[in-house]
């Protein structure tokens, strides 16, 4: 696809740009016209290259494969130079809707990764061309335009999505010095785009009934939702973060691997520990920390429970002895609700404590509340020896785990 350079140049009210300023308000309608033109037709032929090419069950067949990444690029290529022709030059002479103003913005930002996140780059840029277009096409309100185009663009941004979110993978993992796997944006990224989907690409399924497999997550999509309406605090972008993560196991496995969603789960696990023990209103502590065994079960049954390989046998058999108890007491659900409740917090809570324990964050906080959490649930002694805590927390003994 021809790249285009952009320069924004000066807008000196002399004679001559006068001129240039009145004939291109002139053309550009004539441009919009010839551009809507050209890509509705490179669209009618991308539609029916992509129709034939998923009908054929000759999987040894490329040429139908051939003329469907030829569509594509052609019809990308019209949309790139609609950008360039037509929505550039009505913001550069003040005659741009919003509409347009803010895809100008959002093609920059896009081209802005160029030389330094060129695969980004790369996928971006298509994911911004046909979002684009598609908004164009729901204006025209089209119902049979937009029926036939859904498939493709829905065929399409999957894959582009799996890419972007592989690139992302990739990054996490690399332990070079090129891409510190520690840093937030990282994270970020990875949590955006996963919201990015789940609003505009997993609900145009769910509404087009695109995939009849994508009832599983219905659930989980209906408890995103909520997450939707308002303004977030930290603790709501938390469990957020946590819904997306959930479905991402159903949808990208291979695009973001466990390894990388582990990894994600951690962030999300240090910064609700951290909430925890920041969080100064007794009451709102408490709803924090709810938030917190709830991530750390799903942590320990959405991805854990599926881990095949481990760094060492000793974490194997750690983890398996924490799934026996916890399938244990699982038992208790439908017999004795409450006694279940109790019984897993309890797990769950010793299980954290082995983990964070030898850690280089300061957890010294919240290894307080879940050993004041312990005795009161009975599942912990008290020692004669007191010391006081930092913070707001209340003085207390030195205990041990029963």
């Amino acid at each position: 696809m021809e790249e285009r350079s952009l320069r924004i140049v000066g807008t000196d009210k002399n004679f001559f740009n006068k001129i240039t300023s009145t004939l291109t308000r002139i053309l550009i309608p004539t441009k919009i016209g010839i551009n809507g033109m050209l890509i509705s037709i490179k669209r009618n032929s991308l539609i029916k290259a992509f129709e034939n090419f998923i009908q054929d069950d000759n999987y040894e067949n490329n040429e139908l494969e051939k003329k469907y990444d030829s569509a594509y690029e052609a019809y990308l290529d019209s949309l790139d130079k609609y950008v360039m022709d037509s929505i550039y030059k009505k913001v550069r002479n003040g005659s741009a809707s919003e509409f347009e103003k803010n895809a100008m913005a959002r093609y920059y930002e896009v081209t802005s990764l160029k030389e330094n996140e060129f695969i980004e780059y790369k996928y971006r840029k298509q994911k911004y061309l046909l979002e684009l277009d598609y908004e164009g096409i729901k204006a025209s309100g089209k119902q049979k335009v937009i029926e036939k185009y859904n498939k493709f663009y829905i065929s399409k941004m999957d894959s582009l999505y799996k890419s972007i979110l592989k690139n992302y993978s990739i990054k996490v993992a690399d332990t070079t010095n090129k891409y510190d796997s520690t840093k937030e944006w990282i994270y970020t990224k990875i949590f955006h785009t996963l919201e990015d989907y789940i609003q505009n690409i997993l609900s145009l399924k769910l509404d087009t009934n695109y995939d009849e497999n994508l009832k599983n997550i219905a659930n989980e999509y209906e408890r995103y939702e909520s997450y939707t309406i308002g303004k977030l605090d930290t603790k709501d972008n938390i469990e957020k973060n946590m819904i997306l993560l959930g479905i991402s196991r159903k949808l990208f496995t291979h695009s973001l691997p466990l390894i990388v969603a582990e990894q994600c789960y951690e962030k999300l696990l240090k910064d609700a520990r951290t909430l925890v023990q920041d969080t100064k209103i007794a009451a709102k502590r408490e709803k924090v920390y709810g938030m917190l065994i709830n991530l750390i079960e799903d942590y320990n049954v959405k991805l854990l429970s599926t881990k095949v390989y481990w760094e060492t046998p000793k974490q194997r058999e750690e983890y398996k002895a924490f799934w026996n108890k916890y399938k244990e007491i699982s038992k208790l659900k439908e017999t004795d609700f409450i006694e279940y409740v109790k019984q897993k917090e309890i797990l769950f809570i010793k299980n954290d404590i082995k983990k964070i324990k030898d850690s280089k964050i300061d957890y010294s906080k919240i290894l307080i509340y879940y050993k004041r959490k312990l005795v009161d649930y009975g599942a912990m002694k008290e020692l004669k020896n007191s010391y006081k805590s930092e913070g707001n927390y209340s003085k207390i003994k030195k205990r041990e785990v029963a």
